[in-house]
């Protein structure tokens, strides 16, 4: 097993055939069809599923492709040391809609102009969406609701957001779930952490939400409650920052879902360079 049979196992996993793998890293498919032959012999495991004119990944292909990352992102990680380099390349970092919006911003301009070789690629959406991406190795790191306790992942708390529900002007004051029992309510998609934090609300106070209507936006969020057609949780820091803020009542949240940590977490064993100037600058910031 050799570093050039990594790249093309790598090329050939992403791009899902010896001939687009061949055009993307400019070898011939001949070459890429015997290193891929020769890595399966040498570790005793077929990598791929052969369909027609496609290559699947087995499950031993995945397991695989997950170290296959890990070793090339250190190999480089290595070469940028020993070179004395600054970071460079790609950074692709996710957050969360409201950390993005609010809390980050300065940092990025700050990362940018103290490392400009970077190429900062942003993406935001819910913290399962996030997660997904860095276990698949699609982004580095990821900003998300915590704490994230699963095996492969590490990270550090960053953020405290403090919690409130969202009613129309004209509401009673909304001091515990059983207020609210029944009500429609808007938040993200299923796989997003604070609509579980939520809807456990409700359960914790043996009450139940009404209709769960999805949206795509805090700021959507906002304008069906200022509407009077439900109610929303989001951070405090978000509305206040919100064009509208003064058109809804914000009622903070019982005292043990008022508050919620956000983390900065990514794949363990696998800090490159960008990311560990990425965590510095940011736990710089943090102190100053």
């Amino acid at each position: 097993m050799d570093l050039v049979q990594l790249e093309i196992f790598k090329a050939v996993a992403e791009q899902g055939s010896i001939s687009a793998a061949a055009q993307h890293i400019h070898r011939v498919p001949s070459n890429l069809t015997t290193r891929i032959k020769q890595l399966e012999e040498d570790l005793g495991v077929e990598l791929f599923i052969r369909e027609k004119s496609r290559l699947r990944l087995s499950p031993a292909g995945w397991n695989f492709l997950e170290y296959t990352r890990r070793i090339l992102d250190l190999v480089h990680e290595a070469r940028l040391t020993v070179a004395g380099e600054d970071p460079q390349g790609t950074f692709a970092l996710g957050s969360l809609e409201s950390t993005a919006a609010v809390r980050i911003p300065a940092l990025l301009a700050a990362y940018n102009q103290r490392y400009p070789k970077v190429d900062l690629d942003l993406s935001t959406g819910p913290s399962g969406t996030m997660l997904e991406g860095v276990l698949s190795g699609r982004l580095v790191a990821a900003f998300v609701d915590g704490p994230v306790l699963h095996p492969t992942l590490e990270g550090i708390p960053v953020f405290e957001e403090e919690m409130v529900i969202i009613s129309p002007l004209n509401h009673t004051p909304v001091t515990r779930a059983q207020d609210v029992n029944g009500a429609s309510i808007y938040a993200f998609r299923a796989n997003c952490s604070y609509r579980h934090h939520f809807e456990n609300w409700f359960v914790q106070d043996q009450a139940v939400p009404g209709k769960i209507h999805e949206m795509e936006s805090y700021h959507g969020m906002l304008a069906c409650v200022s509407a009077g057609a439900g109610l929303a949780m989001l951070p405090r820091s978000m509305l206040d920052n919100m064009p509208g803020c003064c058109t809804v009542s914000a009622w903070p949240m019982s005292e043990d879902f008022r508050y919620l940590k956000t983390w900065l977490v990514w794949r363990r064993g696998t800090v490159s360079r960008s990311l560990s100037m990425f965590v510095k600058l940011l736990e710089e910031r943090r102190v100053g």
